[in-house]
């Protein structure tokens, strides 16, 4: 916890809520009418890149970036996998079932940051995905914090 109050990531708790999240999750994905195309050839520690890098997003610690690449590997994952608007508003959807799920918190503030990255990183993730997308410039993942509505502060 900063002098600010704690990050989203330690709101959720921490490492092992991230990684329990992921897991469950994409116990569900490959099961999933729309999503099971999309990730018929996950490898078997995909879950764990994805609970890495949303703890990073949420002010975790940088593993995703330090073991994986970080941001240049995260585009270069959905390079040519040409996501459809459905796909992506049902893992959306999925994750935020599991969400409920596996007990992240579910107050307004925590959902609200939560919310907001998953429609943001989906949105990305699938205008990236399209053939013959340019990618920005960016270098690092996009860091997400609380914006308008901390703790405490509604």
């Amino acid at each position: 916890m900063g002098d600010t109050g704690p990050t989203v990531y330690e709101w959720a708790g921490g490492a092992e809520a991230w990684h329990r999240l992921t897991e469950v999750f994409y116990q569900k994905v490959v099961k999933d009418e729309l999503l099971a195309p999309l990730f018929a050839h996950m490898e078997p520690d995909h879950p764990e890149h994805v609970a890495l890098m949303l703890g990073e997003v949420f002010g975790g610690p940088a593993d995703y970036t330090e073991r994986f690449g970080g941001y240049p590997r995260l585009v270069a994952r959905h390079r040519g996998r040409d996501i459809q608007p459905e796909q992506r508003a049902r893992w959306v959807e999925l994750m935020l079932e599991t969400a409920d799920e596996v007990g992240l918190p579910d107050d307004a503030p925590f959902r609200s940051a939560f919310v907001a990255y998953l429609e943001f990183g989906s949105r990305r993730a699938m205008a990236n995905s399209k053939p013959g997308a340019t990618p920005g410039r960016r270098e690092t993942l996009k860091l997400w914090g609380w914006g308008e509505a901390a703790p405490g502060e509604e």
